[in-house]
């Protein structure tokens, strides 16, 4: 293992950190530069990159909220870095904050090098983690996804990526890399990720429907002038064990105006359903596929002594690709009290409706049911109606104008009639 240098210094068995600021955007991290030397002061590992968490935790209230890590200028260190030997395999790691950690190893062939296990260590005593349900150090663990790269060259990857795992959201962006560096001098040798190589034209509306921006994807026409088409309505549910505890079915569509305005639908097919289930709060977390999620929380209140309405109490919307080259942007409202209605029963609104998240975006739902709670036999139960939906309010209304209109025509006529008569008169 190798032994703390003195930052910035980098001496014989020790790795050597910088920080650089990095470029303005939705997360305000720093580009961590590390130098793996082993004891004869070799580079073997060699990395570059900006990185931020998102992470999903539990507050006092059982309600669950999302907290945000991105490295600093300070309080970095890099403990247990090593250039490996014929028992351990190289390590880079990285230390953060209030006891946060990130480290990953890397395997070889006589060909190729790829990044093996990435851990993740978290303590949610953190101040960044608000009311926090339990105060403890939580680690994650997951295989990297990176493909084999070529020995004695460097991976690039400028693009945005993610990677998902529990309640953990990691996103690294751009990346330089090389292990096993030969003779301790950085090849000239790039191999570049393959988001980097394609390029996607902006255009005014983006539609999911698209295929994750991981993979090469053609240029989307430049056309604006076709209309957005109503989304597509999706059916999501979450379980308890083996029991059904949450329905939802919408249609959705985000109105981004970031410094340009676009609209998004939401492809059902492609997104991905967690979230939690509660007797007084619920949360409903969609990811698209494309590296945007979508959280509904749902919350129960008493109105009465025997009376229970559940509630949307608080969305929150991460998007981390970019709108028509607008920067990534996380954004939230959590003080809602919409889609209300009596606990035990489900919530529908046929028509369109807007949830306003912030000034700049806000999320329109199609053909919406809820159910967030007290779910029986997988199925929904007694739907109260939204008053967009409600027929029967219109009756009054158009009787109302009717009669009006009637009064209108019956004033008109006799002040006409009164005129004519008065008018005989003075002939006469």
């Amino acid at each position: 293992m190798a032994t703390r240098c003195p930052w910035p210094l980098s001496l014989p068995g020790c790795c050597l950190l910088l920080l650089v600021l990095g470029s303005p955007g939705f997360f305000q991290s720093h580009a961590v530069e590390v130098d793996v030397k082993d004891h004869a002061n070799t580079t073997c590992i060699y990395a570059k990159w900006m990185m931020s968490f998102l992470i999903k935790y539990e507050t006092n209230s059982s309600e669950y909220k999302n907290a945000t890590l991105d490295l600093t200028s300070t309080n970095v260190t890099h403990d247990g870095s090593t250039c490996g030997n014929k028992t351990h395999a190289p390590l880079l790691a990285v230390q953060f904050g209030a006891g946060h950690s990130w480290s990953i190893n890397f395997t070889k062939t006589n060909e190729t090098y790829q990044g093996n296990i990435i851990s993740f260590t978290y303590n949610t005593s953190d101040a960044v983690f608000k009311d926090a349900k339990r105060k403890e150090q939580v680690t994650v663990v997951v295989k990297d996804p990176l493909r084999p790269v070529q020995l004695n060259t460097v991976y690039k990857c400028h693009h945005l990526d993610s990677i998902e795992v529990a309640n953990v959201s990691q996103f690294f962006w751009n990346v330089i890399l090389q292990a096993f560096v030969q003779n301790g001098t950085i090849s000239k040798n790039d191999s570049t990720c393959e988001a980097d190589k394609s390029t996607v034209a902006p255009t005014t509306v983006a539609n999911l429907t698209t295929a994750p921006i991981t993979t090469a994807s053609p240029p989307l026409p430049t056309t604006t002038s076709k209309p957005v088409e109503k989304p597509l309505t999706g059916n999501y549910s979450l379980k308890d064990g083996d029991k059904t505890c949450l329905l939802a079915t919408m249609g959705l569509q985000l109105n981004v105006s970031q410094e340009k305005p676009g609209l998004i639908n939401i492809n059902p097919k492609t997104t991905n359903v967690t979230g939690s289930c509660g007797n007084t709060s619920a949360t409903l977390r969609l990811n698209d596929g494309n590296r945007r999620f979508i959280d509904f929380t749902f919350a129960v209140k008493n109105t009465s002594a025997n009376t229970q309405r559940f509630y949307l109490k608080e969305v929150n919307i991460t998007l981390i690709t970019s709108i028509n080259g607008s920067e990534p942007l996380n954004a939230g409202n959590n003080n809602l009290s919409i889609w209300d209605t009596f606990l035990g029963s489900s919530y529908m609104c046929q028509k369109e409706q807007t949830v306003l998240v912030t000034e700049d975006l806000q999320i329109h739902t199609f053909d919406l049911r809820i159910q967030p709670f007290r779910v029986q036999d997988n199925k929904y139960s007694k739907a109260q109606e939204c008053s967009l939906d409600d027929d029967t309010i219109l009756i009054p209304i158009i009787v109302g104008a009717a009669l009006a209109g009637l009064i209108v025509i019956i004033v008109i006529a006799y002040i006409i009639g009164r005129r004519k008569t008065y008018a005989g008169y003075q002939t006469l």
